[in-house]
């Protein structure tokens, strides 16, 4: 985990510092317990944000191996994020690259099988290593003082967006994820993460991108890139009991901050 609340990614994509990625591309290990969800009676709570950037990163990516948040091998909550994924979640080509997903194999990883839900993505708001964020997250969190989440706001071990559901749009798609790291570029942008629908990220990065997603969501999303910074989405948060059946729940992440 970082300790610096840097956060994830490519230099402020997602992600964070370089690890032995050889040692990690066979480990593998389970989390615990699953932990609480944002109520449905919180629904109203959850504003759309429309027409934001969204860039693709995933587990085991290696984008600057000298910036300190320029991995995916590990995640702003979870310091063995490859090794607790399961792998490289791509195909092993002088490092650890992305591919193309389809649904007919429910937009999974053609040359492993993950361990924890596919369907992931990140936010600009890292409510654990950020300073700013963790101080205010009590406040400025819709859910953070729903039962189960409420009492924690000192508990550095509990994120209280890690996991959490996102319903995301794009054309006639709609997919869903958990948040499973921090960034793009910022890691305490509260304004639009929590705020109105029409609040702008900060980032001016990667075309001013708003959201990461995984491999399965930029497949499932219809993206015209692999890896690219011109795919824009429609997100908004959503209670656990309201995600719909789909290849996203195949595996649902339970795991609190590593």
């Amino acid at each position: 985990m970082n300790s610096s609340g840097s956060g994830p990614g490519r230099p402020g994509r997602g992600g964070v510092a370089a690890l032995a990625v050889l040692a990690l591309l066979t480990a593998a290990c389970t989390g615990p317990a699953p932990g609480p969800s944002p109520s449905s009676t919180a629904a109203g709570r959850y504003p759309w944000h429309t027409g934001i950037v969204a860039t693709t990163f995933w587990v085991g990516e290696i984008f600057d191996p000298k910036a300190a948040d320029g991995s995916q091998v590990m995640s702003t909550y979870d310091s063995q994020w490859m090794q607790s994924y399961g792998g490289c979640d791509g195909v092993i080509k002088a490092g650890c690259t992305t591919e193309a997903r389809t649904q007919a194999k429910g937009f999974a990883p053609t040359s492993m099988t993950p361990k924890e839900n596919p369907f992931y993505l990140d936010l600009p708001y890292d409510d654990v290593n950020d300073a700013t964020a963790f101080a205010e997250r009590a406040k400025v969190i819709p859910w953070a003082n729903d039962p189960g989440f409420a009492g924690n706001e000192k508990n550095r071990s509990f994120s209280y967006m890690k996991n959490q559901w996102v319903r995301i749009r794009k054309g006639g798609h709609e997919c869903y994820g958990q948040i499973e790291d921090a960034g793009p570029g910022q890691y305490h942008d509260k304004n639009y993460v929590f705020g109105s629908s029409d609040a702008r990220p900060v980032n001016t990065n990667f075309n001013g991108a708003g959201m990461d997603v995984s491999p399965a969501l930029n497949g499932c999303l219809g993206f015209s890139e692999l890896d690219g910074e011109s795919d824009k989405v429609d997100w908004q948060f959503v209670p656990r009991d309201q995600v719909p059946s789909g290849p996203w729940l195949d595996i649902v992440t339970a795991s609190q901050v590593k």
